[in-house]
């Protein structure tokens, strides 16, 4: 009979030697919002403006991007959560999202769509990237999730945040998905936080059949509500699934409050297009509707220095309501 210490040792090497197997069957003991397994992905994507974008033209500079698969605990085929960062890129504040997902049962997939372009963060600078660029490493994850063995095709849920907030907003577009998504896959839903709805683009009010689920703050003065009311006025008047969930007294990003955080304070040099309205034009041409000129960061309407910060009793509410719309959309035990 072997000893304690021996037994020890032996079930310790099992698990080294068979790490999978030993979380996965040991997983009733380990705390909900811990992932069973987690996958890095290399994500081969393009970086190209956005009247590229616009015109289906791929001849952009290829590049790979990353993304981070934590599967949750379960069994089978699973729903997931896809996340898309903003104009910092993938921050702390992800993780409250992807712990709360992951104890739901829900696996996660967050998209780094900076790293591999060699940047950390566009705020100061928001050329960097085109404002559409997002788009094309969603549906390159997008693509990757449907043929994973542990996820369910049918139960994938697009989630952003600020600049990702607007990429999952106009993902949902028709005619996006007929350029650039390759797959045939679709989401399951849309849910931007606090997007930048600025932008009036053609046939945008002809979405993806899912419902689309939109979170954000009335003070907030980076990417201001009313351009997304006027959005989603347009888009209930199309007969489209879109619903948005204001709160009154919640800046922008006030979802950090999950962390904690409830100072809001400037976000130093940040340019914000809030008192911007752009309409695609000829060619996919991003025109200033003001000026009637394409539109450029160095535009007088664009503004400097908004405000950011957390509100802890909004974000739990707004995560409540996250959860349990996920909980009706994918039917959840």
């Amino acid at each position: 009979m072997l000893t304690d210490w021996r037994v020890a040792v032996a079930a310790a090497i099992l698990c080294t030697t068979t790490l999978f197997t030993c979380i996965e069957t040991s997983a009733q003991s380990m705390p909900k919002d811990v992932a069973a397994r987690t996958e890095i992905y290399a994500i081969p994507s393009l970086t190209i403006s956005d009247q590229q974008f616009l015109n289906g033209d791929a001849n952009g500079k290829q590049v790979t991007v990353a993304g981070e698969f934590r599967i949750a605990q379960g069994t089978g085929k699973l729903p997931v959560v896809v996340l898309m960062h903003g104009s910092s890129g993938v921050g702390a504040g992800m993780d409250p999202w992807v712990r709360h997902f992951n104890a739901m049962g829900i696996s996660t997939f967050v998209i780094d769509g900076f790293s591999g372009r060699g940047l950390t963060a566009v705020g100061p600078n928001q050329a960097l990237l085109g404002r559409l660029n997002f788009i094309v490493d969603i549906y390159r994850s997008l693509e990757i999730l449907a043929k994973h063995p542990r996820v369910d095709p049918d139960k994938i849920v697009l989630m952003g945040f600020s600049r990702g907030g607007q990429a999952a907003l106009y993902a949902s577009l028709d005619r996006f998905h007929k350029l650039w998504n390759k797959s045939g896959a679709q989401f399951a839903a849309y849910i931007p936080f606090y997007p930048d709805c600025s932008t009036t683009y053609a046939t945008d009010t002809e979405v993806a059949a899912r419902p689309i689920r939109i979170f954000h703050g009335t003070p907030d003065d980076y990417n201001p509500v009313a351009t997304c009311k006027a959005y989603l006025g347009r888009l209930q008047e199309a007969k489209r699934d879109a619903v948005l969930t204001e709160y009154p007294d919640s800046a922008h990003g006030f979802d950090a409050g999950l962390l904690g955080l409830s100072t809001v304070v400037v976000s130093v040099n940040a340019q914000s297009a809030r008192n911007c309205r752009l309409r695609e034009g000829e060619g996919g041409v991003l025109m200033n509707d003001e000026t009637k000129e394409p539109f450029t960061y160095k535009d007088a309407c664009i503004a400097l220095n908004p405000h950011v910060g957390g509100n802890p009793a909004t974000a739990k509410e707004a995560q409540k309501a996250v959860s349990d719309f996920l909980h009706a959309l994918l039917k959840l035990g």
